[in-house]
């Protein structure tokens, strides 16, 4: 089954262009935001994988991330994930409401 916006034929080896990596991270961010405000949870969490690996090509191979730095990755990461557990949570109450009619 294909996913619409997921399937993309873009390598993700490293990647020596860092213009295009940060185009190519801000456009699987933004269809990261529209698959979670359309409640497409599984296409937002694929999403986030392919932004992970976008992430981690992009880097120069003889830099290492610092500790500060996979924090707030980390950090960010858990945002957004509690996010998508609020909407997620809000759409099962509006579900449960429907269904007690």
């Amino acid at each position: 089954m294909a996913l619409p916006g997921f399937a993309s034929a873009q390598p993700v080896g490293p990647v020596g262009d860092n213009t295009s990596c940060t185009a190519e991270k801000a456009d699987v961010e933004k269809r990261m935001e529209v698959a979670r405000s359309k409640g497409q949870m599984l296409l937002r969490r694929q999403l986030a994988d392919q932004l992970a690996a976008l992430q981690s090509s992009c880097q120069p191979l003889a830099v290492d991330p610092s500790r500060a730095a996979s924090v707030e990755r980390l950090e960010k990461e858990v945002r957004a994930l509690r996010a998508e557990l609020e909407a997620a949570e809000a759409q099962l109450r509006k579900l449960k409401g429907e269904a007690n009619r």
